[in-house]
């Protein structure tokens, strides 16, 4: 696995090994465009700078094409038509709706329900919750909490889905982005493309090769408050950065994130980030957020089990825990040395 840290000045936002003069046979194509909710950042390296230009296009199309049949946001959406059918049988889907459902079924397996695709109806009702500024009601919270579960989410040989129970829906907003970067990747390889980094909002990253002169990859990373944990040279793997209020409500005085334990029903409410890295962007994504919901000792000890999975686990406070093999590669602007094999470190002042 490679994956090591370079620090660099706060200013270095992004750099793909900008300080070495890349070989003349080789183009850079960049461009970033709205899609999924936030911006896609592409960047291409190749000798055929036209050829880069045309797979730029295709990636991004291809993107457009998964948030239309993806988003909850349009009712034409292979998603919301599956969600408004829940209770009523199989739907036909597209294969590649069915293929993220199915590694949503198994990553909720994987993660101990902490992380589940059905947990729809309780983003529903907190965001109902949020409009009126007020918590939810016991019982209200009960039945949306029993709306979810993976177990009834169902893929079935003719690639039909089914949400068997009824008032049970489907959000893929944790994974999407990570399995449209997975996607992608195929189509890069196909054209001869073996340099390139694509980034989601700076959450969902993906990395496949290095910039020429480069051992990988460099993204400056936030922290889970003010400032920067530091800088991640990344290489044919994929990053995953979820926060526990990134996104937040206030009700009655206190924050509430958009990250729900769908187990309990319940937004965190203490702040937090995860990073992950894995083998692709889909998995990472499902771990950064059961890293966050379990937590120190069961979220980290999740991660760390993975093959090729390495994790973070930040307070705001300067608390901080890692899989046993994080320290061996990634090292952190900070007096005091990250721990390992999730051992607490002292806050700093």
């Amino acid at each position: 696995m490679i994956l090591r840290v370079a620090l660099a000045g706060l200013a270095a936002a992004l750099a793909g090994g900008c300080a070495s003069a890349k070989p003349a046979t080789n183009a850079t194509v960049s461009d970033g465009r709205y899609v999924m909710g936030t911006v896609l950042e592409i960047t291409l390296v190749g000798p055929d700078e036209s050829a880069l230009r045309e797979a730029l296009d295709e990636l991004f199309a291809l993107a457009a094409r998964l948030d239309r049949l993806l988003t909850v946001y349009d009712a034409g959406s292979d998603v919301s038509r599956l969600n408004r059918s829940a209770g009523r049988g199989p739907q036909a889907v597209d294969p590649e709706v069915a293929e993220i459902l199915r590694r949503a079924i198994a990553h909720a397996r994987l993660t101990r329900g902490s992380f589940d695709v059905t947990v729809g109806p309780l983003v529903a009702l907190w965001i109902d919750a949020a409009a009126r500024g007020a918590l939810p009601g016991s019982a209200d919270l009960a039945r949306a909490r029993g709306r979810v579960g993976a177990e009834a989410l169902r893929i079935h040989d003719d690639g039909s889905a089914e949400l068997t129970r009824p008032g049970a829906s489907v959000n893929l907003g944790g994974i999407a982005k990570g399995y449209a970067l997975d996607r992608m990747l195929p189509r890069l390889r196909a054209r001869g493309i073996h340099r390139a980094l694509l980034n989601f909002g700076q959450s969902s990253t993906r990395a496949l090769g290095a910039p020429p002169g480069s051992e990988g990859w460099r993204l400056l990373v936030r922290g889970p408050g003010e400032g920067f944990l530091g800088v991640i040279r990344l290489r044919d793997l994929a990053l995953s950065v979820s926060g526990s209020l990134g996104q937040w409500v206030e009700i009655g005085g206190r924050r509430y994130g958009h990250v729900l334990d769908p187990r309990t029903g319940q937004p965190l409410s203490r702040r937090r980030q995860a990073l992950v890295v894995a083998p692709d962007a889909t998995l990472a994504e499902a771990l950064s957020k059961a890293l966050l919901i379990l937590g120190e000792e069961e979220g980290v000890a999740l991660v760390g089990a993975q093959p090729g999975c390495e994790g973070l686990l930040v307070d705001a406070d300067g608390g901080r825990w890692t899989t046993p093999g994080w320290s061996e590669d990634v090292a952190f602007e900070g007096r005091v040395a990250l721990a390992a094999g999730g051992t607490r470190e002292p806050p700093t002042d």
